[in-house]
């Protein structure tokens, strides 16, 4: 008997091994992930976040083109070739067996503007990235809360249509029992309908937003699972403070688009200074055959030759280049005026928000208050019930009253707080509010 039980427990403990693997990976898959961690996740494997990161190292490339052009560039070649009569040139140099060129530029004042232009272009690349990286925070916490306030409500709507479903058979037997009309019936099934609507609206907004959610952070939408805990309280939105001049100065938007402007400026200063003198610098050593008729018609040849100076060029007319440079001032001015634009447009937006921030908190008190009383109004109909001093139409209209204001509280609700952090990515706070890099 001893041995069986011994025998017993050594079997059952590959399968107590597996169970227990089983659970806790159940547990870790269903472990609930924090708005940090989505927003960190999303950043990382964001589409939108990699494709400014792309755009940023282009711009960094093009500073470095256009910075290089001050460090002379070799070329190593040959330009073999048989000759009958006077060795003519090959490409602008003499046939030799090996031919090597520098060039740099030594003083151009034109290269130097552009330059400070591609410099410039780079920085401003760098806060459209960081406008871009705010614009996938904001989008994962606008998903992220969402998300968590549909599952916080869907046991409710699930309730409802519990009550509601009750309530309709209910009234069936009724029905059968001739004390109330098919109207009746119809009323009833119709509260029953829209209970079924707002909980089905619900678990297809769940489903959108998961897989909104998992695109963003790369997460299985099967694995998601918000914590309420995790959103940080918003702040106090005073409408005495002047949030538009403060975004105006802090949106990413806003200096990306004065940085543009003062690139367009350098880049007109420079095709003007492209009529300015410049000076290159330029050497070439070439290797010569002996086989291209050179000792026939040099006097002295020797195999070995080299060359070093300075190119100098003076464009003293050149009409393109004047052209260009006025379609360079207009680019300016356009850039300018864009970036004027970009301020009025963030400040304008900002205090919308600020406003609305205000209104949408009045339209959440309101909406609140209506669904308190038509929950004291329900509760109140539920007591007649139990005393058998009520009627079921009475308990079928409390409660369809007070879903319609429970679906009107939420809508508040949602409006209020994607302002709010609507409002804090324009005055330049969701990052500190979600307290990423901390």
């Amino acid at each position: 008997m001893k041995t069986a039980l011994r025998r017993l427990s050594l079997g059952s403990v590959p399968l107590l091994l597996l169970f227990t693997v089983l659970g806790s990976a159940g547990r870790l898959v269903a472990e609930p992930v924090t708005l940090k961690h989505a927003v960190e996740l999303a950043l990382s494997h964001s589409t939108t976040a990699g494709a400014a990161a792309a755009d940023q190292q282009r711009a960094f490339a093009s500073y470095l083109e256009a910075r290089n052009q001050y460090v002379p560039q070799f070329m190593v070649g040959s330009g073999l070739g048989a000759s009958w009569g006077f060795p003519l040139s090959l490409e602008g140099s003499a046939p030799s067996l090996l031919n090597v060129n520098a060039q740099s530029a030594l003083l151009n004042p034109a290269l130097r503007d552009f330059v400070r232009a591609t410099r410039t272009e780079w920085q401003a690349s760098t806060l459209q990235a960081k406008d871009r990286r705010e614009q996938v925070m904001q989008d994962t916490v606008f998903t992220y809360v969402e998300l968590n306030q549909w599952e916080g409500i869907l046991d409710h709507l699930r309730q409802d249509e519990a009550d509601a479903s009750q309530t309709e058979q209910l009234i069936g037997q009724r029905v059968s029992a001739g004390v109330d009309s098919q109207l009746d019936q119809n009323k009833a099934r119709l509260v029953t309908a829209r209970a079924r609507l707002r909980a089905a609206q619900a678990r297809g907004a769940i489903d959108v937003l998961r897989d909104h959610l998992s695109q963003l952070t790369g997460l299985p939408a099967a694995s998601i699972e918000t914590a309420a805990d995790s959103i940080p309280a918003l702040p106090e939105v005073k409408q005495s403070d002047d949030l538009a001049k403060r975004a105006a100065e802090t949106s990413p938007v806003v200096q990306a688009a004065d940085t543009l402007a003062i690139a367009q400026t350098l880049r007109a200063r420079g095709e003007h200074r492209a009529l300015w003198p410049s000076f290159d610098f330029a050497a070439q050593y070439a290797l010569l055959s002996t086989y291209n008729n050179y000792s026939d018609f040099y006097k002295s040849f020797q195999r070995h030759n080299a060359t070093v100076g300075v190119a100098i060029r003076f464009p003293f007319f050149n009409p393109s280049q004047h052209a260009r440079a006025q379609s360079a001032d207009a680019a300016a001015v356009r850039a300018r005026k864009d970036a004027d634009a970009a301020k009025n447009r963030v400040s304008e937006e900002t205090l919308k928000l600020q406003r609305s921030v205000e209104q949408f908190a009045a339209a959440q008190q309101v909406a609140d208050l209506e669904y308190q009383i038509a929950q004291s109004n329900l509760d109140t109909v539920l007591v007649r019930m139990n005393t058998s001093n009520g009627n079921l139409h009475d308990l079928a209209d409390a409660r369809t009253q007070t879903n319609e204001r429970y679906s009107v509280l939420q809508d508040a609700n949602f409006q209020l707080e994607r302002a709010r952090i609507a409002l804090l990515r324009s005055t330049g706070e969701l990052e500190n509010w979600l307290g990423i890099g901390k």
